[in-house]
């Protein structure tokens, strides 16, 4: 792949190369390759489909997790977090031991891989927050809690410029792979200005059914937000808000 340079940038094939535009600019690369038909069919891909297919899964996972928890994505995103989720579902498909190569799933492979994934790389949580919280999923019951001791906000959050005030977030996704299907439920805080006032202990609590063995996301996160003429707005779109995903858990309820 080659970057296109000059005032002058194309779009489309000349001489057995494509040019096209990307988020990463004008780029080139040469046209052509192994004929479809014989990727499907001749032995001698067999790696290669079964790498397909196995990716083809790790992608459809990532979706349906990232569409699991839209309401929060819609607020702390970034562009590529697509594309970074679906490298670690891969890895997450590459763990399970009990599939034959090809055959391999996210269902029977160790979700807990994917614990710690950031949504927004532009605003980290480990970057933006700097105090200790904790992080929790009864499985009996189907509650999923973070809970905040007591903080100074101007001490304890790296806001960007512009930000007044702040929300913490919190989210639980029940998610079943297999049947593309899931449950969602969310928790926030008031608006805290950020400022150095000492703030009181914060518990967020999200609860999903506690039926069922299919793994559970816990996700914590901040927005911050401009007050003007006593009305709360987003900052930027959003684009320094943290979003990870802080607890899961992939144990059925033990039979009684």
């Amino acid at each position: 792949m080659a970057r296109q340079k000059g005032i002058i940038k194309f779009t489309g094939k000349m001489d057995g190369v494509s040019f096209y535009k990307s988020k990463d600019g004008y780029l080139a690369r040469s046209s052509g390759g192994v004929d479809k038909e014989r990727i499907k069919n001749d032995p001698a891909f067999q790696r290669t489909r079964e790498n397909g297919a196995e990716f083809g899964r790790a992608g459809k996972a990532g979706r349906l997790l990232r569409t699991s928890v839209r309401p929060l994505l819609l607020k702390a995103a970034d562009s590529r977090v697509a594309s970074r989720m679906t490298r670690e579902m891969v890895k997450v498909v590459k763990s399970d031991s009990t599939n034959d190569r090809g055959e391999r799933t996210v269902t029977d492979g160790d979700v807990m891989l994917l614990k710690g994934f950031e949504f927004n790389k532009q605003g980290k949580l480990n970057a933006t927050m700097y105090a200790p919280f904790t992080a929790n999923i009864d499985r009996a019951t189907g509650e999923a809690t973070v809970n905040i001791p007591g903080f100074i906000p101007q001490n304890t959050f790296a806001a960007p410029t512009g930000a007044s005030h702040m929300r913490l977030v919190a989210a639980a996704s029940k998610v079943d792979f297999e049947e593309e299907t899931f449950n969602l439920d969310t928790d926030e805080s008031s608006e805290i200005a950020i400022g150095p006032q000492s703030e009181s202990a914060i518990t967020l609590t999200a609860t999903v059914p506690a039926t069922g063995d299919q793994p559970i996301f816990l996700l914590f996160g901040v927005e911050f937000l401009q007050e003007v003429n006593g009305t709360m707005y987003p900052l930027k779109n959003g684009a320094f808000n943290a979003l990870a995903l802080v607890e899961i858990d992939n144990t059925a309820v033990s039979p009684i």
